[in-house]
């Protein structure tokens, strides 16, 4: 198996099987849009926003209808240099999952091969010495904050998603992925005194 591959640039996919791919040959922060629900979530939106504020990022949705409908949308609110647009090739097959293969009968994201996905994202992957700027916000730092593993911790970290106007639906993991996109350690430790 191959070393994964560090992207210091958050992924936007469609759902949460393609986040697993990716999880599986890179680290990085991958953003889901839910597919269509990007379209429905203003609160989402408006997270892509301030993440692209702070630094580009990298758009990998399926080549199939669906994919370009969910890629043009976040074209449509997203400043242009800001994005990263990587595209799968069409290969026909059908996920392994599913019964049938999908309308364009042709492999998504989480269906295509990991080494084509690697190909893809290696000019933005830094080598195996990158050390980040700053340690950023870590779980620990949750704990300790009183947002993680403690009484009424999944209360405290609602009421920060809120402030921060993040999206409701988010784990523990995709709440801290999601602090790092958009605050320094700084900024996190003002926002929990």
């Amino acid at each position: 198996m191959s070393e994964k591959l560090i992207i210091t640039k958050p992924i936007i996919v469609e759902g949460k099987y393609d986040k697993i791919k990716l999880d599986s040959i890179c680290t990085a922060q991958v953003i889901t849009t839910k597919g269509f629900g990007v379209f429905k979530s203003n609160e989402t939106k408006d997270f892509l926003k301030r993440v692209a504020e702070k630094t580009e990022i990298i758009v990998l949705c399926d080549s199939d209808g669906a994919g370009r409908v969910i890629r043009n949308h976040i074209k449509s609110f997203l400043p242009a240099e800001k994005l990263i647009h990587l595209y799968i090739p069409d290969i026909e097959g059908k996920e392994k999952r599913k019964i049938a293969p999908s309308k364009a009968g042709t492999l998504g994201v989480e269906g295509i091969n990991a080494e084509i996905l690697r190909k893809l994202l290696l000019p933005y992957a830094q080598d195996s010495s990158y050390i980040p700027e700053s340690a950023g916000i870590t779980k620990l730092d949750l704990y300790n904050d009183g947002l993680l593993g403690g009484t009424n911790s999944h209360e405290k970290r609602l009421a920060l998603q809120k402030k921060l106007k993040l999206p409701k639906e988010l784990s523990s993991s995709a709440f801290l992925d999601a602090l790092n996109l958009i605050c320094s350690y700084n900024e996190y430790k003002e926002l929990v005194k």
